[in-house]
């Protein structure tokens, strides 16, 4: 599933926490912390994740930017194997 494109778009690090930015000069806002990885690890993290083992509904950004093709390969690796792994319906 995971190929060359998601490791030069996203490569092999990970975000290892939140991170605050500003919306304007007087509103902080804090942004969770981003999941990439090969599946296995992927699937890993998230089951560690105690925010999202409790949510009944996740948000999952894909990167539109990079074109219909490419957002249908990441759709189709989170539905087949991340989502399956971890009981998500």
């Amino acid at each position: 599933m995971i190929d060359d494109r998601d490791r030069g778009y996203f490569g092999r690090g990970s975000q290892e926490g939140d991170k605050i930015g500003f919306l304007d000069e007087n509103t902080r806002a804090i942004f969770g912390r981003s999941y990439a990885a090969e599946p296995d690890i992927l699937i890993e993290q998230l089951r560690k994740d105690e925010a999202i083992v409790e949510a009944d509904t996740l948000l999952l950004t894909i990167p539109n930017q990079l074109g219909v093709s490419y957002n249908a390969h990441v759709i189709e690796a989170i539905l087949t194997t991340v989502a399956p792994a971890l009981g998500w319906r």
